[in-house]
């Protein structure tokens, strides 16, 4: 099941320091502890490290909509998150 929901990245962008592949890294992060907290609601510890897991890629979102917006819309249309919101 966790499987069906990572998203994977192809293998020519595989440069592991884009802000793309960091991001999308975040994101199949995030879904695991999710679907881990659904189970262990009082899991503390795992509760603070996806608040930060979410920081991060938060930053790198408004990075990447700074720098690139073209691939910043096609990067939340393909992990099909919410748009961020700039303060």
């Amino acid at each position: 099941m966790i499987k069906n929901l990572l998203i994977s990245i192809n293998s020519k962008e595989e440069n592991r320091g884009a802000v793309e592949f960091q991001i999308v890294n975040f994101t199949n992060k995030i879904r695991r502890l999710t679907l881990h907290l659904e189970l262990h609601k009082k899991d503390y510890l795992s509760q603070r490290g996806l608040r930060k897991i979410l920081g991060k890629r938060q930053r790198l979102l408004a990075y990447l909509s700074k720098k690139n917006r073209v691939h910043y819309k096609e990067l939340i249309g393909q992990l099909s998150i919410r748009e961020t919101k700039i303060r």
